[in-house]
């Protein structure tokens, strides 16, 4: 699982630094508001419209080594786009980075919850924590990179992505054996008829939570540099929304394990709009805490709901896996170009405050959601190293 969630960081950690290197390549460019949101939704509808295709690989033969290819891809690409000489170029740069996030995902999802043991929420948090931290990080690399070097030593977080996927291809083989075979599938009985009702419903959560979520990634730095701070102050913002994502999904597995997934989903929700409210109407430090405390709110969740999606298409772990996770990155792209629009057309302060409509939305949808069905587990052969 430490693999599996180092991957994860990597990737994420990619991914995440491209609303610190936002700034700067909007002064590099010369960009409006929705060209630099676009350059969010390249990476997001990349990294989001394949990801189930990706998914649906995996489930029907297999797929290891997109782990180390993904995880690549991803740091390469993002670090591509820092040295790129024109707009169109950083462009295709995020495009492929995008490509390597979708390749990543649903296999390392598939395979964190084989190993996660009766404690699947608790195990898929561990899992999607390593991402939240990636994205936590992201921009504090990034920062401290273009800081000491300038814009071209973001170039930098291509090593990371590297350094992990030489780790993914040794422990290779050990991942392998956890894979249940065919055999195994259908004695034990886990593939079952999909909730076709219920997981509809979940990717509508999702693609609301993503409204918050992509819309304060995205928009926090610039917000904070309206406001007359620093790009640098945003970016520490920014960090301290992830990182407290990263705590929130961290209690958010454990607490649905215990008090079930759709109570500790519903809860975050009622949470989030209040606490965003406060960050844009409020501000200062006050409004700097309650935006730390809406990211555990909001990104709290990320692992109960991939566990859920799960539950929901037992028989397709993988492709759940892409259809949760890449809905919530593609909606959050798409909703960060309609955000950065109406911030060309109005202003920054009623951008943000779009964000708190997603929860609030999400809450009430989420008050349908049905029990997922019981699957049994799968054991796998025991793993040798």
């Amino acid at each position: 699982m430490a693999a599996l969630s180092s991957g994860h960081l990597a990737t994420d950690l990619a991914q995440g630094s491209l609303p610190a290197l936002l700034p700067y390549l909007v002064d590099k460019f010369d960009l409006t508001y929705t060209l630099a949101a676009a350059l969010v939704l390249a990476a997001t509808i990349s990294s989001s419209l394949i990801q189930p295709a990706f998914g649906l690989w995996s489930d029907t033969r297999g797929a290891l080594w997109l782990l180390p290819a993904g995880v690549a891809l991803a740091g390469v690409g993002m670090a591509a786009t820092s040295v790129a000489p024109a707009y169109w170029v950083a462009l295709v740069c995020v495009l492929l980075a995008g490509i390597g996030v979708a390749a990543y995902h649903p296999e390392g999802s598939k395979f964190a919850s084989y190993v996660s043991g009766s404690k699947r929420a608790s195990g898929m948090s561990f899992f999607s924590v390593g991402g939240n931290v990636g994205f936590a990080l992201g921009p504090l690399l990034a920062a401290a990179f273009i800081s000491i070097f300038g814009l071209h030593g973001a170039v930098l977080l291509a090593v990371p992505g590297l350094l992990v996927a030489a780790a993914l291809i040794a422990v290779r083989d050990y991942l392998a054996a956890f894979a249940p075979s065919p055999a195994q599938q259908a004695s034990s009985g886990a593939i079952q008829a999909a909730e076709r009702r219920g997981l509809t419903l979940l990717l509508v959560v999702v693609g609301l939570r993503s409204v918050a979520h992509m819309g304060l990634f995205t928009f926090i730095p610039l917000w904070e540099e309206s406001l007359g701070h620093s790009a640098t102050f945003g970016t520490v913002v920014l960090g301290g929304f992830l990182i407290a994502g990263a705590v929130g999904t961290l209690c958010g597995g454990p607490l649905a394990d215990r008090f079930g997934r759709r109570p500790v989903l519903r809860w975050s929700f009622v949470v989030a709009t209040p606490l965003i409210l406060v960050y844009v109407l409020v501000g200062g430090p006050i409004g700097i805490a309650a935006v730390i405390l809406a990211g555990a709110a909001v990104i709290g969740t990320f692992g109960v709901s991939l566990v859920m999606s799960q539950e929901y298409m037992p028989s397709r772990v993988g492709m759940a896996s892409g259809l949760s996770i890449g809905l919530a990155i593609g909606l959050g792209g798409v909703a960060a170009l309609t955000l950065g629009a109406i911030a060309d057309a109005v202003d920054l302060e009623a951008t943000l405050l779009c964000t708190a409509i997603g929860p609030a939305l999400a809450l009430f949808v989420s008050m349908f959601l049905p029990p997922a069905p019981v699957r049994r587990r799968v054991e796998p052969a025991p793993a040798t190293i």
